[in-house]
């Protein structure tokens, strides 16, 4: 399979596929990767990567894809440290004390929805079937982080709240992150209705025209990528150092998963990021 990308590759490890942002893999510090769809365990409508422990696949499909994923994009299967979102802001600094919660050990919060740390050995895991990943790497300070933004967490600035955390814990100033944005759903095909874009809307100190579009039956559509682009530029990120993803999930729903794409009959994907 191929992608129609300018701004991720498409690898292929043992079988299994995964995404990698170009400028990230510059960053001889980290280590990252976005799963998709395919090289998994998984059966029927979760078929065949699925990394979600809570949508009905059985644990051991989701630690064997798990593994095969690791191997592949070449993390720590012993590392993984995952957020439990429930699409929200909270975010939380980790350390190797948190390993394998969420994957191999039982969670310890209710509500996390991004993940930064600055020690080796922990690998931050993130999940998403429309929703937007964002990347966050301290190339100074040798931090990383990652956060979901649905279109709750993006109108809650989640990736403010992320920047925020990162230099009270990691001394980071935004001016030294690189950051990537997707992939996930994007304005082509995310329709909402009035009540939600209302939200976007009340962001007035960012240009909501270039987010929000109305359409003539009362819906809209909005453009979640471009809100979070502007929301890390507005915490002090340069805007050179933004990658934003070309590949929309619902577009390209035979390799990505696709909350809309599939009514909701599916499974998850996930971001990984660590320090090496």
């Amino acid at each position: 399979m191929q992608i129609n990308s300018k701004t991720m590759t498409l690898n292929y490890e043992n079988g299994v596929p995964f995404l990698t942002y170009n400028s990230l893999s510059e960053i001889k510090t980290i280590r990252h990767a976005f799963s998709t769809r395919l090289g998994g365990v998984s059966k029927d409508e979760f078929t065949s990567m699925n990394l979600s422990f809570g949508r009905g696949d059985s644990d051991e499909n989701v630690t064997e894809n798990y593994k095969r994923f690791c191997n592949a994009a070449g993390f720590d299967y012993n590392t993984l440290t995952a957020s439990a979102q429930d699409h929200h802001t909270f975010v939380r600094y980790v350390t190797e004390e948190q390993t394998g919660i969420g994957i191999y050990k039982p969670r310890d919060m209710q509500s996390v929805d991004a993940l930064v740390t600055d020690k080796k050995g922990v690998t931050l895991v993130t999940y998403y079937a429309d929703c937007t990943p964002l990347f966050f790497v301290d190339t100074k300070n040798n931090a990383i982080a990652l956060a979901h933004a649905g279109w709750r967490g993006t109108v809650g600035r989640i990736g403010e709240r992320v920047i925020e955390t990162m230099r009270e814990k990691c001394s980071t100033d935004p001016k030294d992150l690189i950051c990537a944005v997707g992939p996930a759903i994007s304005k082509c095909c995310y329709e909402v209705d009035s009540d939600c874009a209302e939200n976007f809307l009340h962001l007035v100190d960012l240009d909501t025209d270039s987010f929000v579009f109305p359409k003539n039956d009362g819906k809209f559509m909005v453009d979640l990528l471009e809100a979070n682009r502007q929301i890390l530029v507005k915490a002090g990120v340069n805007p050179d150092n933004i990658t934003v993803s070309d590949l929309c999930t619902k577009c390209n729903s035979e390799l990505l998963w696709s909350h809309r794409a599939t009514n909701g009959k599916r499974g998850t994907m996930a971001a990984f990021m660590t320090l090496i």
